[in-house]
């Protein structure tokens, strides 16, 4: 295998260990095996080399993410977890058809170093769990050329342990969706039965690794939970937040989110009601789940309103008006990508 002309790096011995994992891949819970090293697609749609389909200033996170500039956003295309009503479906699901700019290890690190430069409080790597092995060598060679903000992994929670145990000693906050514990909730909106098995231990590892979530300086570190209700799953919501407060809420923030946005305008979809909305912010009293951020009830936002926030990412900026500052560096990039 030509390392060299596929990541634009001549690896050390620990790194084509990590490369080598690509050629019968496991990184994720679906287990493919295929060869991405010689350009074989498993469910993540991706081979070996990363597809960016944006790199910039985002200020639509938590607070403590986006801080006053915004969160340094990597969105990888590709993803292993095929939910429904994904709103980043555009990159997630097609993989290598998506609007994306193939990227080596080089160019990987000149991005995390120019949104540095760009005054970005974090480096937010949002899906990037199927490029593990190029991330990790990324990152490691731009702490050793000056990288110094805080490592976000910005996760559906469909991972392995053991990819989990490869990315750990980098992370300083998991921004972590914990979908649902539910298996009909996702068969009907996470892509399968399988994620409630998941997640589970993949959460209790966390938890052995990062035994409590803390501020300093404006960050969070640790572990920040984000779990959206459904429509019509209400009680699945309820379990969730039941098993939250009694093995998390001392150590992990939670992010409650209540916009359910259907990208492809379903309007049979149940939408959630005040009332509903009430037994919500009821229940995180009565459990005590006190650190964290929930969303407000938005009673005149209903879908179509909020069909805004789905991003496009064929636009140089996909988000909505004043959310996001593409990196100049990444236009560049995308330019060139178009010409050849």
């Amino acid at each position: 295998m030509d390392f060299e002309a596929l990541t634009g790096i001549t690896p050390t011995d620990d790194e084509r260990q990590l490369l080598q994992l690509y050629s019968r891949c496991t990184l994720c819970p679906n287990r493919c095996a295929v060869d991405r090293l010689a350009g074989e697609t498993g469910l993540c749609a991706s081979t070996a080399v990363p597809l960016i389909s944006f790199c910039g200033l985002h200020r639509g996170e938590e607070p403590p993410v986006s801080g006053k500039k915004g969160a340094g956003m990597v969105f990888f295309n590709g993803c292993s977890l095929h939910c429904r009503y994904c709103q980043n479906s555009q990159i997630s699901l097609s993989g290598t058809d998506s609007p994306g700019v193939p990227t080596d290890i080089p160019t990987l690190v000149s991005l995390m170093l120019a949104l540095q430069e760009q005054g970005a409080h974090c480096l937010n790597l949002v899906t990037s769990s199927h490029f593990l092995p190029t991330v990790i060598i990324a990152l490691k060679r731009a702490r050793r050329q000056g990288l110094k903000l805080p490592v976000v992994y910005n996760t559906s929670g469909f991972e392995t342990v053991e990819a989990l145990r490869l990315i750990d000693p980098l992370v300083d906050l998991y921004l972590i969706d914990v979908k649902t514990l539910d298996k009909s909730v996702a068969t009907a909106f996470c892509g399968g039965s399988a994620y409630p098995d998941v997640i589970v231990p993949a959460m209790e590892y966390l938890r052995s690794t990062h035994p409590r979530t803390f501020m300093r300086k404006g960050h969070l570190y640790g572990i920040l939970v984000r779990h959206l209700v459904f429509p019509g799953t209400l009680e699945a919501t309820m379990s969730f937040l039941d098993w939250y407060a009694a093995g998390y809420k001392y150590r992990c923030y939670l992010s409650l989110m209540v916009q359910f946005v259907p990208p492809d305008g379903d309007k049979t979809l149940p939408e959630l009601t005040r009332e509903q909305y009430d037994r919500l912010m009821n229940r995180l009293d009565e459990l005590e789940i006190d650190d964290g951020f929930y969303q407000e009830y938005g009673e005149d936002a209903g879908f179509e309103a909020e069909r805004m926030w789905i991003p496009d990412f064929n636009r140089d900026q996909p988000f909505a008006p004043g959310f996001a500052d593409p990196l100049p560096l990444f236009l560049n990039l995308r330019k060139n990508s178009r010409r050849n």
